[in-house]
Protein backbone atom coordinates (compact mmCIF):
# COMPACT_ATOMS: atom_id res chain seq x y z
CA UNK A 1 0.00 0.00 0.00
CA UNK A 2 1.55 3.33 -0.85
CA UNK A 3 1.98 5.77 1.62
CA UNK A 4 0.17 9.36 1.59
CA UNK A 5 0.06 12.24 3.90
CA UNK A 6 -2.49 14.80 4.31
CA UNK A 7 -2.75 17.88 5.89
CA UNK A 8 -5.58 20.47 6.45
CA UNK A 9 -6.11 23.89 7.57
CA UNK A 10 -9.30 25.48 8.80
CA UNK A 11 -9.37 29.20 8.87
CA UNK A 12 -10.76 31.28 11.57
CA UNK A 13 -14.64 31.64 10.48
CA UNK A 14 -15.45 35.19 9.20
CA UNK A 15 -18.59 36.70 8.61
CA UNK A 16 -19.37 36.83 4.79
CA UNK A 17 -20.89 40.57 3.87
CA UNK A 18 -24.40 41.50 4.56
CA UNK A 19 -25.39 42.18 1.35
CA UNK A 20 -24.37 38.50 -0.20
CA UNK A 21 -28.11 37.16 -0.97
CA UNK A 22 -26.45 33.83 -0.86
CA UNK A 23 -26.05 33.77 2.88
CA UNK A 24 -29.10 36.04 4.00
CA UNK A 25 -30.63 33.57 5.94
CA UNK A 26 -34.84 33.02 7.14
CA UNK A 27 -36.62 31.87 9.43
CA UNK A 28 -38.96 29.65 7.20
CA UNK A 29 -42.62 29.86 8.13
CA UNK A 30 -45.38 28.30 7.01
CA UNK A 31 -48.18 31.17 6.92
CA UNK A 32 -46.15 33.52 6.45
CA UNK A 33 -42.14 33.86 5.47
CA UNK A 34 -39.92 36.34 6.71
CA UNK A 35 -36.53 37.14 6.53
CA UNK A 36 -34.11 37.16 10.04
CA UNK A 37 -30.82 38.68 9.55
CA UNK A 38 -29.64 37.83 12.79
CA UNK A 39 -27.92 34.51 11.87
CA UNK A 40 -23.57 34.48 11.62
CA UNK A 41 -22.46 32.73 8.66
CA UNK A 42 -19.10 31.19 8.34
CA UNK A 43 -16.55 31.05 5.54
CA UNK A 44 -14.13 27.75 5.77
CA UNK A 45 -10.92 27.65 3.29
CA UNK A 46 -9.49 24.15 3.28
CA UNK A 47 -6.13 23.42 2.56
CA UNK A 48 -5.36 20.15 1.55
CA UNK A 49 -2.28 18.55 0.64
CA UNK A 50 -2.20 14.87 -0.57
CA UNK A 51 0.74 12.67 -2.31
CA UNK A 52 -0.50 9.32 -3.55
CA UNK A 53 -0.05 7.10 -6.25
CA UNK A 54 -1.91 8.92 -8.80
CA UNK A 55 0.44 12.28 -8.73
CA UNK A 56 1.47 14.85 -6.05
CA UNK A 57 -1.87 16.86 -5.31
CA UNK A 58 -2.08 20.70 -4.15
CA UNK A 59 -5.95 21.74 -3.83
CA UNK A 60 -7.50 24.66 -2.26
CA UNK A 61 -11.21 24.48 -1.50
CA UNK A 62 -12.68 27.93 -0.41
CA UNK A 63 -16.60 27.86 -0.11
CA UNK A 64 -18.87 29.67 1.85
CA UNK A 65 -20.89 27.23 4.28
CA UNK A 66 -23.91 28.18 5.80
CA UNK A 67 -24.43 25.79 8.80
CA UNK A 68 -28.25 24.72 9.54
CA UNK A 69 -29.58 24.28 12.86
CA UNK A 70 -31.51 21.49 13.99
CA UNK A 71 -34.23 23.54 14.52
CA UNK A 72 -37.50 21.47 16.53
CA UNK A 73 -41.19 22.17 15.01
CA UNK A 74 -43.28 23.81 17.66
CA UNK A 75 -46.04 23.68 15.82
CA UNK A 76 -47.33 23.27 12.25
CA UNK A 77 -46.81 26.72 11.28
CA UNK A 78 -43.30 27.87 12.60
CA UNK A 79 -40.16 27.02 12.54
CA UNK A 80 -37.84 27.42 15.24
CA UNK A 81 -34.66 30.40 14.09
CA UNK A 82 -31.50 28.52 12.90
CA UNK A 83 -28.96 27.36 15.36
CA UNK A 84 -25.49 28.21 13.87
CA UNK A 85 -23.56 26.23 16.26
CA UNK A 86 -25.37 22.78 16.52
CA UNK A 87 -23.84 21.77 13.04
CA UNK A 88 -20.06 21.18 12.29
CA UNK A 89 -18.39 23.08 9.70
CA UNK A 90 -18.89 21.54 5.99
CA UNK A 91 -16.25 22.44 3.00
CA UNK A 92 -19.21 22.74 0.12
CA UNK A 93 -17.83 21.88 -3.67
CA UNK A 94 -19.77 23.37 -6.69
CA UNK A 95 -19.65 21.74 -10.34
CA UNK A 96 -17.02 24.23 -10.94
CA UNK A 97 -14.37 22.05 -10.02
CA UNK A 98 -14.77 19.39 -11.85
CA UNK A 99 -13.35 21.57 -15.14
CA UNK A 100 -10.19 21.60 -12.92
CA UNK A 101 -9.56 18.49 -12.57
CA UNK A 102 -5.99 17.11 -14.01
CA UNK A 103 -6.09 14.58 -16.50
CA UNK A 104 -3.79 12.36 -14.64
CA UNK A 105 -6.52 11.56 -12.25
CA UNK A 106 -8.61 10.20 -14.98
CA UNK A 107 -5.59 8.76 -17.43
CA UNK A 108 -3.52 6.57 -14.60
CA UNK A 109 -6.21 3.14 -14.22
CA UNK A 110 -9.45 1.89 -15.18
CA UNK A 111 -12.46 4.21 -13.58
CA UNK A 112 -15.63 2.36 -12.64
CA UNK A 113 -18.90 3.94 -10.50
CA UNK A 114 -20.87 2.35 -8.61
CA UNK A 115 -23.94 3.21 -7.58
CA UNK A 116 -26.00 2.04 -5.06
CA UNK A 117 -29.99 2.34 -4.02
CA UNK A 118 -32.55 0.11 -2.12
CA UNK A 119 -33.91 -2.03 -5.12
CA UNK A 120 -37.72 -3.35 -5.53
CA UNK A 121 -39.44 -6.21 -6.05
CA UNK A 122 -40.06 -6.20 -10.29
CA UNK A 123 -43.06 -9.04 -10.06
CA UNK A 124 -45.34 -9.67 -7.66
CA UNK A 125 -43.78 -13.00 -6.51
CA UNK A 126 -40.37 -10.85 -5.50
CA UNK A 127 -42.44 -8.99 -3.15
CA UNK A 128 -42.09 -11.14 -0.11
CA UNK A 129 -38.33 -12.37 -0.75
CA UNK A 130 -37.77 -8.40 -0.87
CA UNK A 131 -39.16 -7.92 2.03
CA UNK A 132 -37.38 -10.93 3.87
CA UNK A 133 -34.09 -8.82 2.84
CA UNK A 134 -35.47 -5.96 3.87
CA UNK A 135 -36.21 -6.95 7.39
CA UNK A 136 -33.03 -9.60 7.98
CA UNK A 137 -31.57 -5.93 7.74
CA UNK A 138 -30.06 -5.38 11.06
CA UNK A 139 -29.98 -1.53 10.23
CA UNK A 140 -33.62 -1.49 9.73
CA UNK A 141 -34.64 -4.10 12.41
CA UNK A 142 -32.31 -3.92 15.67
CA UNK A 143 -32.76 -6.41 17.97
CA UNK A 144 -30.89 -6.95 21.42
CA UNK A 145 -27.68 -8.78 20.86
CA UNK A 146 -28.98 -11.90 22.78
CA UNK A 147 -32.11 -12.11 20.54
CA UNK A 148 -29.82 -11.66 16.85
CA UNK A 149 -29.83 -15.24 16.42
CA UNK A 150 -33.81 -14.36 15.86
CA UNK A 151 -33.17 -11.89 13.05
CA UNK A 152 -34.49 -14.29 10.19
CA UNK A 153 -36.90 -16.12 11.33
CA UNK A 154 -38.37 -12.36 12.46
CA UNK A 155 -37.63 -11.34 9.03
CA UNK A 156 -39.66 -14.28 7.44
CA UNK A 157 -42.28 -14.06 10.18
CA UNK A 158 -43.02 -10.25 9.15
CA UNK A 159 -42.22 -10.33 5.16
CA UNK A 160 -45.15 -13.20 5.13
CA UNK A 161 -47.34 -11.23 7.19
CA UNK A 162 -46.82 -7.89 5.18
CA UNK A 163 -46.49 -9.02 1.92
CA UNK A 164 -50.31 -9.50 0.80
CA UNK A 165 -50.87 -5.96 1.52
CA UNK A 166 -47.65 -5.21 -0.24
CA UNK A 167 -48.64 -7.14 -3.38
CA UNK A 168 -51.75 -4.85 -3.85
CA UNK A 169 -49.62 -1.80 -3.89
CA UNK A 170 -47.19 -3.15 -6.24
CA UNK A 171 -50.28 -4.03 -8.12
CA UNK A 172 -51.46 -1.11 -8.03
CA UNK A 173 -48.48 0.58 -9.76
CA UNK A 174 -48.60 -2.06 -12.55
CA UNK A 175 -46.95 -5.19 -10.87
CA UNK A 176 -43.65 -4.45 -9.52
CA UNK A 177 -40.90 -1.16 -8.77
CA UNK A 178 -40.21 0.80 -11.89
CA UNK A 179 -36.67 1.39 -9.60
CA UNK A 180 -34.56 -0.90 -10.83
CA UNK A 181 -35.70 0.32 -14.86
CA UNK A 182 -34.91 3.83 -13.83
CA UNK A 183 -31.56 3.20 -12.06
CA UNK A 184 -30.27 1.63 -14.65
CA UNK A 185 -31.54 4.72 -16.80
CA UNK A 186 -29.33 6.88 -14.66
CA UNK A 187 -26.54 4.47 -14.70
CA UNK A 188 -26.63 5.01 -18.51
CA UNK A 189 -26.84 8.76 -18.93
CA UNK A 190 -24.26 9.11 -16.20
CA UNK A 191 -21.77 7.35 -18.35
CA UNK A 192 -22.47 9.41 -21.14
CA UNK A 193 -22.29 12.67 -19.55
CA UNK A 194 -18.60 11.14 -18.05
CA UNK A 195 -17.57 10.05 -21.46
CA UNK A 196 -18.46 13.63 -22.73
CA UNK A 197 -16.34 15.06 -19.89
CA UNK A 198 -14.23 13.56 -21.15
CA UNK A 199 -13.85 10.58 -18.24
CA UNK A 200 -14.08 7.06 -19.67
CA UNK A 201 -15.62 5.56 -16.96
CA UNK A 202 -18.03 2.49 -16.51
CA UNK A 203 -21.22 3.04 -14.19
CA UNK A 204 -22.27 -0.04 -12.50
CA UNK A 205 -25.91 -0.71 -10.28
CA UNK A 206 -25.48 -2.29 -6.57
CA UNK A 207 -29.29 -2.59 -5.25
CA UNK A 208 -28.83 -3.48 -1.39
CA UNK A 209 -32.20 -5.75 -1.20
CA UNK A 210 -33.11 -6.95 -4.74
CA UNK A 211 -30.95 -7.88 -7.93
CA UNK A 212 -28.79 -6.67 -9.07
CA UNK A 213 -27.72 -7.02 -5.40
CA UNK A 214 -24.34 -5.21 -4.47
CA UNK A 215 -22.51 -9.02 -4.28
CA UNK A 216 -23.21 -9.22 -8.31
CA UNK A 217 -22.02 -5.44 -9.33
CA UNK A 218 -19.33 -6.12 -7.53
CA UNK A 219 -18.25 -9.01 -9.44
CA UNK A 220 -18.97 -6.97 -12.74
CA UNK A 221 -16.32 -4.32 -11.68
CA UNK A 222 -13.93 -7.48 -10.84
CA UNK A 223 -14.39 -8.49 -13.85
CA UNK A 224 -13.93 -5.72 -15.70
CA UNK A 225 -10.35 -5.01 -14.13
CA UNK A 226 -11.80 -1.62 -12.61
CA UNK A 227 -9.12 -0.49 -9.90
CA UNK A 228 -10.54 3.18 -9.21
CA UNK A 229 -13.75 2.93 -7.76
CA UNK A 230 -16.41 5.77 -6.70
CA UNK A 231 -19.55 4.99 -4.48
CA UNK A 232 -22.26 6.87 -4.94
CA UNK A 233 -25.42 6.17 -3.01
CA UNK A 234 -28.67 8.05 -4.78
CA UNK A 235 -29.85 8.85 -1.45
CA UNK A 236 -29.14 12.77 -1.54
CA UNK A 237 -29.10 12.56 2.48
CA UNK A 238 -27.13 10.31 4.38
CA UNK A 239 -28.74 8.15 6.95
CA UNK A 240 -27.53 4.96 8.91
CA UNK A 241 -30.90 2.71 7.37
CA UNK A 242 -29.53 3.93 3.61
CA UNK A 243 -26.43 4.53 2.64
CA UNK A 244 -25.31 3.60 6.22
CA UNK A 245 -26.40 -0.20 5.17
CA UNK A 246 -25.25 -0.16 1.97
CA UNK A 247 -21.84 1.28 3.07
CA UNK A 248 -21.83 -1.86 5.66
CA UNK A 249 -22.46 -4.09 3.66
CA UNK A 250 -19.89 -2.89 0.96
CA UNK A 251 -16.99 -3.06 3.76
CA UNK A 252 -18.05 -6.70 4.77
CA UNK A 253 -17.24 -7.54 0.79
CA UNK A 254 -14.34 -5.80 0.57
CA UNK A 255 -12.75 -7.15 3.91
CA UNK A 256 -13.30 -10.52 2.16
CA UNK A 257 -12.13 -10.23 -1.09
CA UNK A 258 -8.06 -9.50 -1.99
CA UNK A 259 -8.65 -8.11 -5.02
CA UNK A 260 -11.25 -4.97 -3.18
CA UNK A 261 -8.67 -4.47 -0.52
CA UNK A 262 -6.29 -3.41 -3.09
CA UNK A 263 -8.32 -1.77 -4.85
CA UNK A 264 -8.26 2.36 -4.44
CA UNK A 265 -11.97 3.76 -4.04
CA UNK A 266 -13.93 6.63 -2.09
CA UNK A 267 -17.17 7.22 -1.02
CA UNK A 268 -19.79 10.56 -1.39
CA UNK A 269 -21.84 9.65 0.95
CA UNK A 270 -24.29 12.34 0.55
CA UNK A 271 -24.95 15.27 -1.90
CA UNK A 272 -27.68 17.14 -1.01
CA UNK A 273 -26.08 20.38 -1.39
CA UNK A 274 -24.89 20.48 -4.60
CA UNK A 275 -25.71 23.44 -6.59
CA UNK A 276 -27.08 20.98 -9.61
CA UNK A 277 -29.00 19.17 -7.28
CA UNK A 278 -30.81 22.24 -5.63
CA UNK A 279 -31.32 24.07 -9.18
CA UNK A 280 -32.80 20.70 -10.72
CA UNK A 281 -34.96 20.31 -7.84
CA UNK A 282 -36.21 23.87 -7.85
CA UNK A 283 -36.81 23.71 -11.41
CA UNK A 284 -38.92 20.80 -11.39
CA UNK A 285 -41.25 22.92 -8.08
CA UNK A 286 -41.39 25.54 -10.21
CA UNK A 287 -42.89 24.30 -13.62
CA UNK A 288 -45.37 22.36 -11.30
CA UNK A 289 -46.15 25.07 -9.34
CA UNK A 290 -47.22 26.84 -12.89
CA UNK A 291 -49.95 24.43 -13.66
CA UNK A 292 -52.13 25.67 -10.59
CA UNK A 293 -54.23 28.69 -10.94
CA UNK A 294 -52.79 30.46 -8.51
CA UNK A 295 -49.68 29.58 -7.67
CA UNK A 296 -48.44 32.01 -5.36
CA UNK A 297 -51.16 30.58 -2.59
CA UNK A 298 -49.70 27.25 -3.26
CA UNK A 299 -48.48 25.32 -0.37
CA UNK A 300 -45.05 23.62 -1.11
CA UNK A 301 -45.25 20.53 1.00
CA UNK A 302 -41.47 18.72 0.89
CA UNK A 303 -42.36 14.72 1.89
CA UNK A 304 -38.94 13.05 3.47
CA UNK A 305 -38.80 9.09 4.19
CA UNK A 306 -38.88 8.93 7.95
CA UNK A 307 -36.55 7.29 10.56
CA UNK A 308 -36.82 6.27 13.97
CA UNK A 309 -35.88 9.18 16.26
CA UNK A 310 -33.53 7.45 18.29
CA UNK A 311 -31.40 6.70 15.14
CA UNK A 312 -30.85 10.93 15.09
CA UNK A 313 -30.67 11.57 19.22
CA UNK A 314 -28.90 8.45 20.31
CA UNK A 315 -27.24 6.85 17.01
CA UNK A 316 -25.72 10.16 15.41
CA UNK A 317 -27.59 9.71 12.36
CA UNK A 318 -27.03 12.84 10.43
CA UNK A 319 -30.38 12.73 8.53
CA UNK A 320 -32.95 15.33 9.90
CA UNK A 321 -30.44 18.18 10.09
CA UNK A 322 -29.18 17.38 6.02
CA UNK A 323 -32.80 17.21 5.22
CA UNK A 324 -33.91 20.51 6.45
CA UNK A 325 -30.93 21.89 5.06
CA UNK A 326 -31.66 20.59 1.74
CA UNK A 327 -35.05 21.80 2.14
CA UNK A 328 -33.70 25.41 3.27
CA UNK A 329 -31.38 25.66 0.02
CA UNK A 330 -34.05 25.03 -2.23
CA UNK A 331 -36.03 27.45 -1.01
CA UNK A 332 -33.37 29.99 -0.87
CA UNK A 333 -33.01 28.79 -4.67
CA UNK A 334 -36.75 29.30 -5.14
CA UNK A 335 -36.74 32.52 -3.71
CA UNK A 336 -33.90 34.17 -5.98
CA UNK A 337 -36.88 32.88 -8.93
CA UNK A 338 -38.93 35.32 -7.14
CA UNK A 339 -40.98 32.19 -5.85
CA UNK A 340 -41.85 33.14 -1.83
CA UNK A 341 -44.37 30.42 -1.23
CA UNK A 342 -45.59 28.83 2.41
CA UNK A 343 -43.65 25.31 2.60
CA UNK A 344 -43.19 22.85 5.39
CA UNK A 345 -41.24 19.91 5.75
CA UNK A 346 -43.01 16.48 7.00
CA UNK A 347 -41.84 12.59 7.22
CA UNK A 348 -43.78 9.69 5.84
CA UNK A 349 -43.80 5.47 5.61
CA UNK A 350 -43.60 5.02 9.40
CA UNK A 351 -43.75 1.58 10.89
CA UNK A 352 -43.78 -0.01 14.02
CA UNK A 353 -44.55 1.10 17.43
CA UNK A 354 -41.41 3.19 18.09
CA UNK A 355 -41.36 7.28 17.57
CA UNK A 356 -40.49 8.24 14.03
CA UNK A 357 -39.20 11.91 12.80
CA UNK A 358 -42.23 14.23 12.91
CA UNK A 359 -44.48 16.07 11.63
CA UNK A 360 -45.67 13.12 10.30
CA UNK A 361 -46.66 13.19 6.74
CA UNK A 362 -50.31 12.24 6.78
CA UNK A 363 -51.18 13.96 9.86
CA UNK A 364 -50.06 17.16 8.58
CA UNK A 365 -51.71 17.23 5.50
CA UNK A 366 -55.39 16.96 7.67
CA UNK A 367 -54.16 19.92 9.87
CA UNK A 368 -53.16 21.64 6.33
CA UNK A 369 -56.80 20.95 5.31
CA UNK A 370 -58.01 22.04 8.97
CA UNK A 371 -56.06 25.45 8.76
CA UNK A 372 -57.95 26.05 5.02
CA UNK A 373 -55.37 25.67 3.09
CA UNK A 374 -56.85 24.58 -0.31
CA UNK A 375 -53.57 23.96 -2.62
CA UNK A 376 -50.87 21.74 -2.02
CA UNK A 377 -47.78 20.53 -3.75
CA UNK A 378 -45.83 17.53 -2.87
CA UNK A 379 -42.31 17.48 -3.53
CA UNK A 380 -40.40 13.67 -2.49
CA UNK A 381 -37.65 15.28 -1.30
CA UNK A 382 -35.59 11.93 -0.52
CA UNK A 383 -36.15 10.24 -3.29
CA UNK A 384 -34.57 10.63 -7.27
CA UNK A 385 -36.86 7.75 -8.60
CA UNK A 386 -40.24 7.09 -8.60
CA UNK A 387 -41.26 3.53 -6.96
CA UNK A 388 -43.31 2.61 -4.50
CA UNK A 389 -43.63 5.81 -1.95
CA UNK A 390 -44.15 8.25 -4.41
CA UNK A 391 -46.79 6.14 -6.83
CA UNK A 392 -48.90 4.63 -4.12
CA UNK A 393 -48.18 6.04 -1.12
CA UNK A 394 -48.14 9.95 -2.09
CA UNK A 395 -49.80 9.79 -5.67
CA UNK A 396 -52.59 7.53 -4.69
CA UNK A 397 -52.92 7.46 -0.50
CA UNK A 398 -51.61 11.10 0.60
CA UNK A 399 -53.66 12.50 -2.29
CA UNK A 400 -57.11 10.61 -1.01
CA UNK A 401 -56.71 12.38 2.18
CA UNK A 402 -55.38 15.52 1.20
CA UNK A 403 -59.12 15.54 -0.74
CA UNK A 404 -60.94 14.19 2.03
CA UNK A 405 -59.23 16.72 4.46
CA UNK A 406 -60.87 19.47 2.66
CA UNK A 407 -57.70 20.54 0.27
CA UNK A 408 -58.98 21.07 -3.40
CA UNK A 409 -55.99 21.17 -5.71
CA UNK A 410 -53.32 18.59 -5.61
CA UNK A 411 -50.13 18.63 -7.30
CA UNK A 412 -47.32 16.46 -7.23
CA UNK A 413 -43.60 17.27 -8.06
CA UNK A 414 -42.09 14.14 -10.25
CA UNK A 415 -38.53 12.52 -9.27
CA UNK A 416 -35.85 13.73 -10.65
CA UNK A 417 -35.06 11.06 -12.93
CA UNK A 418 -32.75 11.29 -15.59
CA UNK A 419 -33.02 15.01 -15.27
CA UNK A 420 -30.37 16.42 -17.69
CA UNK A 421 -28.77 19.12 -15.37
CA UNK A 422 -29.30 16.30 -12.16
CA UNK A 423 -26.94 14.12 -14.49
CA UNK A 424 -24.17 16.44 -15.41
CA UNK A 425 -24.23 17.63 -11.61
CA UNK A 426 -23.67 14.33 -10.72
CA UNK A 427 -21.09 13.27 -12.78
CA UNK A 428 -19.18 16.43 -11.77
CA UNK A 429 -19.68 14.96 -8.14
CA UNK A 430 -17.69 11.88 -9.47
CA UNK A 431 -15.21 14.20 -11.72
CA UNK A 432 -14.51 15.96 -8.50
CA UNK A 433 -14.06 13.27 -6.67
CA UNK A 434 -11.67 10.98 -8.49
CA UNK A 435 -8.23 12.80 -6.98
CA UNK A 436 -9.46 11.69 -3.54
CA UNK A 437 -9.56 7.98 -4.77
CA UNK A 438 -7.38 6.23 -2.96
CA UNK A 439 -6.61 9.16 -0.58
CA UNK A 440 -5.87 8.44 3.29
CA UNK A 441 -8.80 10.20 5.70
CA UNK A 442 -7.85 12.19 7.93
CA UNK A 443 -9.22 11.98 11.31
CA UNK A 444 -10.79 15.89 11.82
CA UNK A 445 -14.65 14.86 11.53
CA UNK A 446 -15.52 18.15 9.48
CA UNK A 447 -13.11 17.15 6.83
CA UNK A 448 -14.55 13.56 6.53
CA UNK A 449 -17.86 15.40 6.34
CA UNK A 450 -17.04 17.40 3.30
CA UNK A 451 -18.76 17.27 0.22
CA UNK A 452 -16.40 14.68 -1.52
CA UNK A 453 -15.14 12.72 1.83
CA UNK A 454 -11.48 11.53 2.02
CA UNK A 455 -10.96 7.79 2.35
CA UNK A 456 -12.34 4.62 2.14
CA UNK A 457 -15.90 2.74 2.94
CA UNK A 458 -14.60 1.61 6.09
CA UNK A 459 -13.11 5.01 7.32
CA UNK A 460 -16.12 6.57 6.49
CA UNK A 461 -18.54 3.88 8.53
CA UNK A 462 -15.91 4.42 11.52
CA UNK A 463 -16.48 8.28 10.98
CA UNK A 464 -20.72 7.98 11.44
CA UNK A 465 -20.94 4.70 13.44
CA UNK A 466 -17.87 4.64 15.50
CA UNK A 467 -19.59 3.23 18.44
CA UNK A 468 -23.04 1.34 17.29
CA UNK A 469 -24.37 0.87 20.63
CA UNK A 470 -27.63 -0.88 20.97
CA UNK A 471 -30.69 1.54 20.60
CA UNK A 472 -32.06 2.68 23.94
CA UNK A 473 -36.04 2.19 24.36
CA UNK A 474 -37.79 5.23 23.14
CA UNK A 475 -40.27 5.48 25.65
CA UNK A 476 -39.35 4.52 29.51
CA UNK A 477 -42.17 5.30 31.26
CA UNK A 478 -45.21 3.65 31.41
CA UNK A 479 -48.57 5.76 30.82
CA UNK A 480 -52.32 4.18 31.10
CA UNK A 481 -54.66 4.77 27.97
CA UNK A 482 -54.63 5.69 24.53
CA UNK A 483 -51.41 7.63 24.42
CA UNK A 484 -48.15 7.20 22.27
CA UNK A 485 -46.05 5.57 25.55
CA UNK A 486 -49.12 3.00 25.43
CA UNK A 487 -49.24 2.11 22.23
CA UNK A 488 -44.88 1.94 22.59
CA UNK A 489 -45.17 -0.53 25.37
CA UNK A 490 -48.45 -2.56 23.62
CA UNK A 491 -46.00 -2.98 20.52
CA UNK A 492 -42.93 -4.00 22.96
CA UNK A 493 -45.76 -6.61 24.70
CA UNK A 494 -46.01 -8.16 21.29
CA UNK A 495 -42.87 -8.01 20.18
CA UNK A 496 -41.62 -10.30 23.34
CA UNK A 497 -44.80 -12.50 22.86
CA UNK A 498 -43.42 -13.41 19.24
CA UNK A 499 -39.86 -14.07 21.31
CA UNK A 500 -41.34 -16.01 23.08
CA UNK A 501 -43.15 -17.71 20.61
CA UNK A 502 -40.03 -18.30 18.07
CA UNK A 503 -38.04 -19.62 21.47
CA UNK A 504 -40.65 -22.55 21.58
CA UNK A 505 -40.87 -23.16 18.26
CA UNK A 506 -37.10 -23.65 17.86
CA UNK A 507 -36.60 -25.24 21.52
CA UNK A 508 -40.01 -27.89 20.62
CA UNK A 509 -39.66 -28.08 16.39
CA UNK A 510 -43.70 -27.55 16.71
CA UNK A 511 -45.28 -24.72 15.90
CA UNK A 512 -46.94 -22.61 12.83
CA UNK A 513 -43.52 -21.76 11.49
CA UNK A 514 -42.91 -25.07 10.80
CA UNK A 515 -45.64 -26.09 9.11
CA UNK A 516 -44.98 -23.04 6.55
CA UNK A 517 -42.06 -23.87 6.22
CA UNK A 518 -40.01 -20.56 7.92
CA UNK A 519 -38.10 -23.24 9.94
CA UNK A 520 -36.28 -26.65 9.01
CA UNK A 521 -38.70 -29.86 10.51
CA UNK A 522 -35.72 -31.62 11.52
CA UNK A 523 -33.53 -29.29 14.56
CA UNK A 524 -30.64 -30.65 15.68
CA UNK A 525 -30.16 -31.94 18.79
CA UNK A 526 -28.42 -30.15 21.80
CA UNK A 527 -26.64 -31.73 24.22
Amino acid sequence: MNHQSMNIRIQAPCPPSPSSPRFHHKTPLILPRVNCSSEVVSNVVLQIEASSNVGNLSMNISKHNRPFGRSQKQSLLLKQPLNKDSMPLRALMTSSTAQDTPASFVGDGKIGVLLLNLGGPETLDDVQPFLFNLFADPDIIRLPRLFRFLQKPLAQFISVARAPKSKEGYASIGGGSPLRKMTDAQATELRKALYEKNVPAEVYVGMRYWHPFTEEAIEEIKKDGVNKLVVLPLYPQFSISTSGSSLRLLESIFREDEYLVNMQHTVIPSWYQREGYIKAMAGLIEKELESFNDPGKVMIFFSAHGVPVAYVEEAGDPYKAEMEECVDLIMEELERRKINNPYTLAYQSRVGPVEWLKPYTDQTIIELGEKGVKSLLAVPISFVSEHIETLEEIDVEYKELALESGIENWGRVPALGCEPSFIRDLADAVIESLPYVGAMAVSNLEARQSLVPLGSVEELLATYDSQRRELPAPVTVWEWGFTKSAETWNGRAAMLAVIVLLFLEVSTGEGFLHQWGVLPLQLPVFP
